[in-house]
């Protein structure tokens, strides 16, 4: 042991002592472990082998697959981490599908590309998905649902983990799975470290720029980014949800139930009637089937638990609790009394709860209700989306569902990736700079997408210019996304 390292003990118990706290420590082999017992808090200190990377991507969802895809692609040494043995994040974890609308809200043309559109053709090529295009509202594959729903993607996610492995492999992407982000080191408003875990123990790693794509804005939170809940009222979230996968539906009699009942919500008389007989305890109004493209096959959307906070370890078992109980109630349910579901099978209950809403960062800018209906326009575009703000009751029955007014898109600003107060930290995903009202439009996964793609490319050329993300260009920024067949609007392509 070094004389350093002696006095670094010598101070741990000394700062202890004066403190009168019983105190244990630990000198092995040079590595230096001062452990104290406080209320209920240790402390912990251990030397952890120390890795570099260019770019580090936290989280492998939608956002994180193209997020580290688009960093390595332009040139980045890009590392993804993910906790999952597998990439895909609320796609496969949370089983949700289909991809929502990547259309206009009109259904006149396709307004997100990129990434997304390659993965999606790669995963029809591989019998694992219907493009968008061949895709209509008001089918078995949109739930039978019309507005806001024209042109979704169903997905098989098992061959979308598989088609996302070759993507990362082929773009030189370093993947470590089964490895969970722990904490952050900062100084001077920087990201110095990244402490992580996996089954070698805790690591750590030197970036340059990093990428929170944890739906959760973990990295961010840890690292001091001033974050919301919820809606400003009282923060409470949008309810989660268990999503799973059954078979041996009968798509032609709910087809033909659903041409007799015009305008109703898919089954919501039944609903109400189960509702009256005690055998449909759920906060719902309506049941969602979405057809996968394997016949007869469904992913079911209509499992509602409230008062959960996704970011609390005990709310979040209380979750998975209540939503593998509510699966087995709707599969009773769907047997007595859905036509076409009397010999439904579970086939699969998704591997974690679905979670629509948790932390959103403080951002240098902050998307609104207003900017989403009213479309407005930003000189630092990075993409397009036309998904409804989609907001689950929180405390009851029914939500709201409400898109841009001009029946097109609405227009995503790089800013809202821009955390305020770390300067090499890019956000992606659900927990971007933005209000909850917002944020129940950008949550879904094709924007998530979109900025995660244009998360990697910020960083990649952040990286390439050795400049921060904020100092970025973004006109080069959007130069290199058309580049990329990420559609921006036509009064910026002819600027540029």
């Amino acid at each position: 042991m070094n004389k350093g390292e002696i006095f670094f003990t010598f101070l741990c118990i000394l700062n202890y002592m004066v403190q009168n706290i019983n105190i244990q420590y630990n000198i092995n082999l040079g590595t230096i472990r001062c452990e104290y017992m406080s209320n209920n808090f240790i402390d912990y200190f251990k030397k952890v082998p120390l890795h570099e990377s260019e770019v580090v991507v936290v989280g492998g969802g939608p956002a994180g697959i193209a997020a580290a895809i688009a960093s390595a692609r332009n040139g980045a040494q890009t590392l993804l981490i993910e906790r999952y043995g597998f990439v895909g994040g609320m796609a496969t974890a949370g089983l949700v599908g289909p991809f929502m609308t990547s259309y206009s809200l009109d259904g006149s043309e396709q307004i997100i590309k990129g990434i997304f559109d390659e993965l999606v053709t790669r995963m029809e090529k591989a019998g694992g998905a219907i493009h968008p295009s061949k895709v209509r509202a008001g089918t078995p594959y949109s739930a039978f649902l019309v507005y806001g729903h024209d042109h979704v993607t169903p997905f098989d996610a098992e061959i979308l983990k598989i088609v996302a492995f070759d993507m990362l492999k082929e773009a030189g992407v370093k993947l470590l799975l089964h490895t969970y982000f722990i904490d952050t080191i900062t100084e001077n408003n920087t990201i110095k470290y990244i402490v992580f875990a996996n089954k070698s123990g805790l690591q750590s790693i030197h970036p340059k720029i990093v990428i929170d794509c944890t739906g959760d804005a973990d990295v961010a939170f840890s690292a001091g980014v001033p974050c919301r809940k919820g809606r400003d009222s009282d923060g409470l979230m949008q309810p989660v949800s268990m999503f799973f996968r059954i078979r041996n539906v009968d798509t032609k009699k709910l087809s033909e139930y659903i041409a007799a009942h015009p305008g109703e919500r898919p089954f919501s008389r039944i609903v109400e009637e189960a509702k009256k007989k005690g055998d449909f305890p759920i906060a719902r109004d309506a049941v969602l089937l979405f057809q996968t493209p394997k016949e007869g096959e469904a992913l079911v959307n209509v499992s509602r638990i409230h008062n959960i906070n996704g970011t609390d370890p005990y709310d979040l078992t209380k979750a998975e609790i209540e939503g593998r109980k509510q699966v087995m109630i709707l599969i009773d349910f769907f047997r007595k009394y859905v036509p076409g579901l009397e010999n439904v099978e579970l086939v699969q209950i998704a591997p974690q709860i679905g979670i629509r809403e948790t932390r959103h960062i403080v951002g240098e800018y902050t998307m609104t209700e207003e900017d989403v209906l009213y479309s407005k326009e930003f000189h630092d575009v990075i993409g397009l989306n036309s998904f409804p703000i989609d907001i689950h009751s929180l405390t009851g029955v029914f939500g709201r569902f409400e898109g841009p007014k001009n029946n097109k898109y609405y227009e995503i600003p790089y800013r809202i990736l821009l955390p305020v107060n770390i300067n090499n930290l890019l956000v992606a995903g659900r927990c971007v700079s933005a209000t909850h009202e917002a944020a129940g439009s950008l949550r879904v996964m094709p924007p998530c997408f979109v900025t995660g793609q244009a998360a990697g490319t910020a960083a990649a050329l952040s990286v390439k210019n050795n400049i921060l993300p904020k100092k970025l260009d973004h006109k080069e920024l959007q130069k290199t996304l058309i580049s990329q067949d990420v559609v921006l609007p036509k009064r910026i392509i002819e600027r540029l």
